[in-house]
């Protein structure tokens, strides 16, 4: 049976634009219940975290996205930042990686500006997801409905969603996000 401690999440981020504290907080979250978080992105060495438009840290990549397999995760983290899930939705292993989760059943969760990989991904029709409000069009026009609330979890379709709207909401985003990938051990 597998375990927390046995368990890997993948965090995909582009290589420059992630908001800092949308990847360090749920990356912690992973690690405080004994899970392994793996840094996954199209970038071969590192990635630019960014303080909203300040560069922040960099960040050791563990995996490419183009040779990373979603079965070897419980579920995937997309975190947000605008500039981050806009350079992934136009990379074709970015969104092969988001898709092989979403396909597989496999639970996906993302915050911000992150549900932009899941409409390229085609993984937000029929579903009910929350964002930064700025996306709601998006959402909508991709046929999401997307509603504003802290933490929106939706079992509708063939994978989990978690989704929230901005870095205030992170306590609820990691509380939820463990639960949904924690009933996949």
């Amino acid at each position: 049976m597998t375990t927390w401690q046995s368990a890997s999440v993948a965090f995909l981020a582009a290589a420059e634009g992630t908001e800092r504290v949308e990847l360090t907080e749920p990356w912690q979250a992973v690690r405080d219940i004994g899970g392994r978080p793996v840094l996954v992105s199209p970038a071969p060495r590192e990635i630019q975290l960014f303080d909203h438009l300040d560069r922040a840290a960099t960040m050791p990549v563990d995996v490419q996205a183009a040779v990373a397999d979603p079965g070897e995760y419980v579920g995937l983290v997309l975190p947000g930042g605008v500039a981050n899930p806009d350079q992934l939705r136009t990379d074709a292993d970015a969104v092969a990686f988001v898709r092989g989760f979403l396909e597989a059943g496999q639970p996906v969760a993302a915050i911000c500006h992150a549900p932009w990989t899941l409409i390229e991904a085609d993984g937000v029709r029929d579903r009910a997801l929350t964002s930064w409000p700025s996306l709601r069009t998006d959402l909508r026009n991709a046929g999401a409905t997307w509603v504003d609330e802290q933490v929106v979890v939706c079992e509708k379709g063939p994978s989990v969603l978690v989704t929230s709207r901005r870095p205030q909401d992170l306590p609820a985003f990691c509380a939820a996000f463990t639960e949904v990938f924690g009933t996949y051990l």
